[in-house]
């Protein structure tokens, strides 16, 4: 089943990214993919490696991290197979087969949780992250309001990550070891069930308005 739902989370060609209606095109017309992460909550194991590589300083309990991307029509466009909690987002993006996307020119915003500049740099294509302001007394107006617009755009992709869990319980809940474990392609039961949620959101109509 996985493999037949996967076609429908598909990174759009160049042509459509250019002339298709996009919620970044008014602020940032150049955008390729918004990406972020969601946490599953996962079962204790008996292994205290297998507890430590899962466990998310974020939500204070063991974990799986999937990093997910979507178009500027609000759509699914690349879903990561999970990875433990504590495994950083610059891990998961230069290892899950998200930069083999990637082209040159081409624009990713996130948060500031991904460090990913220099990933992206070495294929030719840049970062909008907002503007850090640890030890900033204030910013620059020109920096600011870059970092409100992002901000803004970034809400989308928290929405998308909020009706797919909203959608399919599953991801809400707390996922039992058995579905972690890999095949012999490195494939899980959870990562079977990440792509079929995402590609069965793709097929409901969008929570993404463009009449703004």
């Amino acid at each position: 089943m996985a493999v037949c739902f996967s076609k429908l989370v598909a990174w759009p060609y160049k042509d459509i990214l250019i002339y298709a209606k996009s919620i970044f095109s008014k602020s940032f017309p150049r955008i390729t993919v918004i990406i972020d992460c969601f946490e599953i909550f996962i079962e204790g194991s008996d292994d205290l490696l297998a507890n430590a590589e899962s466990w998310s300083q974020n939500k204070h309990h063991k974990t799986i991290k999937v990093v997910i991307g979507i178009t500027g029509q609000g759509s699914i466009s690349f879903i990561s197979k999970a990875w433990g909690g504590r495994t950083s987002n610059k891990h998961i993006v230069e290892n899950s087969g998200f930069l083999n996307h990637i082209l040159p020119g081409d624009v990713v915003l996130t948060d500031r949780g991904f460090l990913i500049e220099d990933s992206l740099n070495t294929v030719g294509a840049s970062l909008y992250i907002p503007a850090f302001t640890k030890g900033v007394n204030q910013l620059d107006p020109l920096d600011l309001e870059k970092t409100r617009k992002i901000a803004n755009v970034r809400t989308h992709v928290e929405r998308v990550i909020g009706g797919l869990k909203q959608k399919f319980q599953i991801l809400s809940g707390r996922i039992p070891l058995d579905m972690l474990y890999t095949d012999s392609n490195g494939d899980s039961l959870i990562d079977e069930i990440t792509l079929v949620c995402g590609a069965l959101f793709n097929l409901c109509p969008s929570i993404i308005s463009h009449n703004k």
